[in-house]
């Protein structure tokens, strides 16, 4: 399978970090084999590849170990926020979509809301939202 999406997360690094990118920020195939406990999506999977020992796993958010992924709902849970008001995830259904819509749950009410975008596009974007400084107005 080639590949998509790794150079745009590797590129993460010095665009936000100013440091380059290193063979040690992300897991190796052999490392990540060994901790998935299920398929994920393509574009997950290069996340890892690029990202899965960085700083930016815990950024803001905390993106989830491979080893700690789960599945909920019928949803493949990725990420929380600091204060587990909100946890983001992947239908179930969708993980051989190589780049999937993204969904957002609400933790004390349990729905699920659909972000309107996919994983690398929900990626990109929160990063760039987390080092832009703004505070969300929500």
């Amino acid at each position: 399978m080639s590949e998509i999406f790794l150079q745009k997360f590797r590129d993460l690094l010095p665009s936000h970090l100013s440091e380059p990118w290193q063979e040690e920020d992300g897991l190796s195939e052999a490392e990540l084999s060994a901790e998935l406990a299920t398929d994920v999506p393509q574009a997950l999977r290069e996340f890892y590849l690029a990202l899965g020992n960085s700083e930016l796993m815990e950024a803001y958010y905390y993106f989830w170990d491979p080893d700690e992924l789960e599945i909920e709902d019928g949803y493949l849970l990725f990420l929380e926020d600091e204060e587990e008001l909100y946890t983001w995830g992947i239908k179930f259904e969708q993980i051989d979509v190589p780049d999937p819509l993204i969904w957002r749950r609400s933790n004390a009410k349990g729905n699920w809301v659909c972000e309107e975008g996919t994983f690398s596009e929900f990626v990109l974007d929160y990063f760039d939202w987390v080092f832009s400084g703004e505070e969300d107005e929500d």
